[in-house]
């Protein structure tokens, strides 16, 4: 299907870029993404990529918003507190792009639903924070075949990588031992409010990416940023 000629207005700004054009939305537009917590990371994964007209969106998250939420994760407001979080993003996502199918699931994401749910969606987004959570988000795409895009952050700190992507590397080869991955204690809590912000932006960016076909995806590949120094770097899987 072509863009109506107010999807092109709407989406102007992209389709001028070569990388995207009238072809690239049209991809955006068919495709389905699903984000697997709407918190810190999940706040800019899910307002870019519905800026940027992905055509399904999916949001799981079980948890409610709270007011320590508020430094950070920017999908929320203060008369939300106490609110389900899946269902709030919903709610505002869907007064930023009204053209587009938002799906809330204000659940964990479990072994019980996983496949059911994960089924649905091309491209799987990580929000969460915790290893139990990315495990099961891993397993499921190596088994649906579904691309996972990987993003974790600590303080001041953050990494991307692009999982199971056209037969690439995927998150056990990074982190193999489960049981010892499972074992470690919780890291501190604290974390400066624009990290997940950098983060989920890089996020974002590996899936416009790998729905337009444009840039180099961060398959095989682990990019990490302190954002005390800004150095970034990239390393080999």
């Amino acid at each position: 299907m072509q863009l109506t000629e107010k999807e092109k207005e709407r989406y102007n700004r992209q389709i001028q870029l070569d990388e995207i054009g009238e072809k690239g939305q049209t991809l955006l537009r068919q495709a389905k993404v699903l984000i697997v917590g709407v918190g810190g990371l999940g706040s800019p994964i899910a307002i870019y990529l519905c800026g940027a007209g992905v055509g399904t969106i999916g949001l799981v998250d079980d948890d409610k918003v709270s007011e320590t939420n508020l430094q950070r994760q920017i999908l929320y407001n203060e008369t939300e507190v106490g609110k389900p979080k899946a269902l709030c993003a919903k709610e505002r996502l869907q007064k930023l792009n009204s053209n587009i199918y938002i799906e809330a699931y204000p659940t964990r994401l479990t072994k019980e639903n996983a496949q059911e749910i994960i089924s649905r969606y091309d491209i799987v987004v990580d929000g969460c924070d915790n290893f139990q959570t990315r495990y099961l988000i891993n397993d499921t795409c190596l088994l649906l075949n579904k691309v996972y895009v990987y993003g974790a952050i600590r303080a001041f700190d953050g990494q991307v990588s692009v999982f199971n992507y056209q037969g690439g590397k995927n998150y056990r080869d990074l982190f193999p031992d489960e049981e010892e991955m499972l074992s470690m204690p919780a890291p501190p809590k604290g974390v400066l409010g624009v990290t997940p912000g950098l983060v989920g932006c890089t996020q974002a960016n590996e899936v416009l990416k790998i729905i337009s076909g444009y840039g180099e995806v961060l398959s095989d590949k682990l990019w990490h940023i302190d954002l005390k120094t800004m150095v970034t770097h990239t390393i080999l899987l």
